[in-house]
């Protein structure tokens, strides 16, 4: 009966992820009314419809989809490493390495290609220097490592935009807010939130070991320290591709699987990782939605908007777990 339960409530969660994908296609700022975009999803349409559905919405709603599945992907695997319901990847720092190298080749004037390198280089060199120094000392010490190199990533980026020209500032100001406008090739975080999805489903069993405690994993014979580096390496790269594709966002690793525990009424990560993921990637399909058409013709900071919404949404669930 559970095994129904959940499965149906997976299917649900597909068909409401579905749903808010297609509205991204068929709403817009570009004048364009639904009728003529579903038109030209299904083939016919103009150039001008072809152009705005094929070219601009439908990679923007690939990346708003795989950037919101990779961060709730890696929220989890936080939250079951450090056994933290609070853990959220901006914690890593790996984020914040990211948007540093990214910052520092718009300085740079580095290209479009180019700055993802820079991006990849900032999250990963930062990763590597927490596993380092956290190495040895159990997930407390990686959290404590993360956080103090959050911190100094936020004061370099700080640094960066002061020394920014004019020209350059309100590109990476946005950028830093969440801007899901670079994506003009998905299919990388797509693919990579595809195969995230089945190997943390098909090891769900081992994180609910590893999220029991390190006496329940040493009963069963699970490496606790490799485990750890494991899940953290995970963790890291999801969230550094999650920043490359749509710069700084947060509150959808943290507020995505409270929201599927919560509706599910369970905590085993078989279940938890791929409803997280679907979960994800709806929340912020309709921030991106909601960023577009809000303040037409003007576009709102993904962001932010991600932001204005997981506030009040995991308040209320603080709320409620309390009660």
């Amino acid at each position: 009966m559970l095994r129904r339960r959940y499965l149906g409530g997976l299917v649900g969660l597909g068909a409401l992820a579905a749903t808010a994908f297609c509205a991204t296609l068929l709403v817009g700022s570009a004048g364009l009314p639904p009728a003529r975009a579903l038109a030209t999803l299904l083939g016919g349409g103009d150039e001008f419809s072809r152009l705005i559905v094929w070219t601009v919405r439908l990679p923007r709603a690939m990346a708003a989809f795989s950037v919101g599945g990779l961060l709730s992907l890696a929220g989890v695997l936080l939250q079951a490493l450090f056994r933290n319901p609070l853990a959220d990847p901006l914690v890593l720092g790996v984020s914040g390495g990211a948007a540093v190298g990214a910052l520092a080749g718009m300085l740079f004037g580095a290209g479009f290609v180019t700055l993802h390198w820079y991006a990849t280089a900032g999250g990963s060199a930062v990763g590597l220097i927490v596993l380092l120094l956290g190495r040895g000392g159990g997930a407390t010490r990686l959290l404590l490592c993360g956080v103090v190199l959050a911190s100094a990533c936020g004061a370099l980026i700080t640094v960066m935009l002061t020394l920014a020209a004019e020209g350059q500032l309100r590109g990476m100001v946005f950028w830093l807010a969440g801007d899901l406008s670079w994506a003009q090739r998905p299919v990388l975080e797509l693919c990579a939130a595809a195969i995230a999805l089945l190997l943390a489903a098909l090891s769900g069993r081992w994180l609910n070991v590893l999220s029991a405690g390190e006496l329940r994993s040493a009963s069963v014979g699970l490496p606790t320290e490799g485990a750890r580096i494991v899940v953290f390496v995970c963790s890291a790269g999801l969230t550094a591709l999650a920043v490359i594709g749509g710069g700084m966002i947060g509150f959808v690793g943290l507020v995505a699987p409270h929201l599927v525990r919560l509706g599910f009424g369970t905590s085993d990560h078989r279940v938890i990782a791929p409803a997280a993921t679907l979960g994800g990637g709806t929340l912020l399909c309709l921030a991106d939605l909601l960023s577009r058409t809000l303040a037409a013709p003007r576009e709102l900071p993904v962001g932010a908007v991600m932001a204005l919404l997981g506030a009040p949404i995991f308040l209320l669930l603080l709320r409620r777990q309390t009660r």
